[in-house]
């Protein structure tokens, strides 16, 4: 149920075949994949290429969230770079139903950001067309962010909303997540954590992982929404 999805953001770019192999290795579930282009986001991260790159040293999915102004004109480029799932912001395009469909017509997986100020219901209209949201705890950009506490509730009413929705959506959360926080976030009703530093900044990824997902499974086997 479960699934840690450890950020290439806060990897050792230096040597990122080899973080990526050591992430697999150390269980992790997928690999997340910021894309930042400076715009949208204060930063600069990488691309396709980067993710082509990387591509044939792990079987882990690739789940890219796309922190990008038109994410529309890059989609295929990172459908073809190994793309597995992407999300796109809310906030990002005008037109979401058209983006969320060029998506899944590639065959893969759907999903749609929200950033912490963005309303939930700003995606009502969507919600029988999604496969997972991604709801930002902290505002995106950069890693090392602590949890904004409040996004807790968010996470907890959409929760809400797909259950009276009668949807399978799964709720995925980037963040802050860390050992002190992913059992509040897994009992608000998450499955899906993104973690940068919690996992990348140990030296010993499969302890981190596992400590990660241990705290997740005993919050949500507590959560708010049944």
């Amino acid at each position: 149920m479960i699934q840690i999805a450890p950020s290439l953001l806060a990897a050792n770019f230096a040597r990122l075949q080899e973080e990526v192999v050591e992430i697999e290795q150390a269980g992790a579930d997928l690999l997340h994949l910021d894309v930042m282009d400076g715009r949208f986001v204060p930063n600069i991260s990488f691309g396709p290429l980067v993710i082509d790159a990387i591509r044939p040293h792990t079987k882990l999915p690739f789940d890219v969230h796309l922190m990008i102004e038109e994410p529309e004109k890059y989609i295929g480029d990172f459908h073809k770079a190994g793309a597995n799932s992407i999300s796109v912001h809310q906030e990002a395009c005008r037109h979401l139903h058209r983006t969320i469909y060029q998506i899944k017509e590639l065959g893969i997986r759907a999903g749609v950001v929200l950033n912490p100020s963005t309303s939930i219901e700003t995606i009502r209209p969507v919600l029988t067309d999604l496969d997972y949201v991604l709801i930002m705890t902290i505002n995106p950009g950069f890693g090392g962010q602590k949890l904004i506490p409040s996004m807790l509730q968010k996470i907890t009413s959409f929760a809400h909303m797909i259950q009276e929705a009668g949807q399978n959506i799964k709720i995925q959360v980037d963040g802050g997540v860390n050992t002190h926080t992913v059992a509040e976030v897994a009992r608000s009703g998450a499955t899906n954590l993104v973690a940068g530093s919690a996992v990348f900044g140990r030296e010993d990824r499969a302890a981190a992982i596992s400590e990660l997902r241990a705290a997740a499974e005993t919050g949500y086997k507590k959560r708010l929404v049944k």
